[in-house]
């Protein structure tokens, strides 16, 4: 996949493109988390998989991280729906079959997109964030720095905590989606909690799949690494395929 993807605000999303076998005409794109970019390890070895079992694969950074244009101030959930579905639009044509793996905040995106969306083939939430409203309490209730988690390229907006605030719990979003849906999450995810991923698997719809990691930590980092992608490369093998 070739040429520029902009966003509705006209900013130009930094991805790559992994090829796979040169008659697939499925894609996977994956999606980062917040304070996040397309060059976590993690997910450059998820495309990296992919790529090597067949499937396309792009992975994209918001608008506002990473190489992205944009400003992080301005990202929010709500925002980078819209940054999703202008990856969606390049795609469209170009492949029969799409799926979205999210990360994190990246997985809210996938849950609000594909409650919505019926271009979806496939939807995967790795870690997702799904109690949005709790998260930000939880994590930058109490921030006086002025950053997430001290980052200074990571403002903390008032715009994100109020996206945040208005989203609420997604859970009920669950039931709005009937695409097949895997998600997969870390017991001891101490970032998102595993419940997030219990909560919303319990009203979703089938085919639905909740794989638990007992080792993996929020970033699929050592020992989380390979079971993560033992979970999802054979799943959207067999689902784009």
């Amino acid at each position: 996949m070739t040429g520029d993807i902009r966003n509705a605000q006209g900013d130009k999303l930094d991805y790559t493109f992994h090829a796979g076998k040169e008659n697939s005409h499925a894609l996977a794109i994956i999606g980062h988390g917040v304070t996040g970019n397309k060059d976590r390890p993690f997910v450059v070895a998820l495309a990296e998989a992919l790529a090597a079992a067949g499937l396309n694969a792009l992975r994209f950074s918001f608008a506002g991280n990473g190489d992205s244009e944009g400003g992080f101030a301005d990202c929010t959930i709500s925002k980078e729906v819209g940054d999703l579905k202008a990856v969606l639009d390049a795609a469209s044509g170009r492949y029969d079959k799409l799926a979205y793996v999210g990360h994190s905040m990246g997985g809210a995106v996938g849950v609000i997109t594909a409650s919505q969306d019926t271009r979806l083939a496939a939807l995967v939430s790795l870690a997702g964030m799904v109690t949005v409203s709790r998260f930000a309490q939880v994590e930058f209730g109490e921030e006086t720095s002025g950053f997430m988690w001290e980052e200074e390229d990571c403002p903390l907006s008032d715009v994100y905590l109020q996206d945040c605030e208005q989203l609420g719990d997604l859970t009920p979003l669950g039931a709005k989606i009937t695409t097949p849906w895997l998600l997969v999450h870390g017991v001891p995810d101490d970032v998102v909690p595993v419940e997030d991923s219990r909560a919303i698997h319990g009203v979703a719809n089938e085919p639905k799949q909740l794989v638990e990691l007992e080792k993996a930590n929020h970033v699929f980092a050592d020992d989380g690494l390979q079971p993560m992608l033992d979970a999802v490369v054979p799943w959207l093998a067999q689902k784009l395929g």
